[in-house]
């Protein structure tokens, strides 16, 4: 089971969302802006309601500072434009390892699996143009993207299996020629002696190559 909760920042408190305005306005020109709400979200798998419940004030908010949602229905269609940002896989959420380690604390038990979002709610005479240069301007590709607001059945990661990793069949028996036009053929940055020498490797190896390896 997944559990969610949404947490904002009390009005006076949401400092983050002001400058965020701010520089929407000024850096991007979006003069039409006029308000910016910036939520974070909370999906946590392998604890039960109970616990979460317990964890809501203390791990995900601060009852004199924020405000707390169990659901975002009626402030997102208050909004002009809504939409989530996530850390990408593998890069490293400060906030979810927090929660998590915190909530093991608490439960003294396994650790939980904790994935979060921001969620931006745009208000004003805003465009198509504008949200995607805003979208642009917040989410960097190089450690986070759009997420989905729709609810996880779980957080378990579903990776594709990969490809095999094509072996060079042949290539301890390949002559110079041969060395040569695969050489060309891969587009590899080396030359004859280089190919050679890896060849050589690989015949005391006693085994063919991967092009991982090559």
């Amino acid at each position: 089971m997944v559990s969610r909760v949404y947490v904002e920042k009390k009005p006076g408190f949401d400092v983050e969302a002001q400058q965020l305005l701010a520089e929407l306005k000024e850096t991007l020109g979006i003069r039409a802006l006029e308000r910016v709400r910036l939520v974070n979200r909370y999906d946590v798998e392998g604890i039960d309601e109970d616990l979460f419940e317990r964890c809501i004030a203390g791990v995900f908010s601060e009852p004199q500072s924020d405000v707390v949602y169990r659901q975002l229905q009626e402030e997102c269609r208050s909004a002009t434009t809504v939409f989530a940002s996530e850390y990408l896989p593998g890069q490293f959420d400060q906030r979810a390892d927090s929660a998590s380690e915190c909530i093991q604390l608490i439960s003294q038990g396994e650790r939980p699996t904790v994935r979060t979002a921001t969620i931006y709610l745009l208000y004003g005479v805003i465009g198509s143009d504008d949200v995607a240069a805003i979208k642009h301007y917040v989410i960097n590709p190089v450690e986070s993207r759009s997420a989905k607001l729709d609810t996880f059945e779980t957080l378990a990661a579903d990776y594709p299996e990969p490809d095999p990793v094509e072996t060079i069949e042949g290539f301890r028996l390949f002559d110079e020629a041969r060395l040569a036009k695969f050489i060309e053929e891969r587009g590899l940055a080396m030359d004859l002696a280089d190919i050679r020498f890896c060849q050589q490797y690989f015949e005391q190896e006693q085994r063919d190559p991967t092009i991982t390896e090559i």
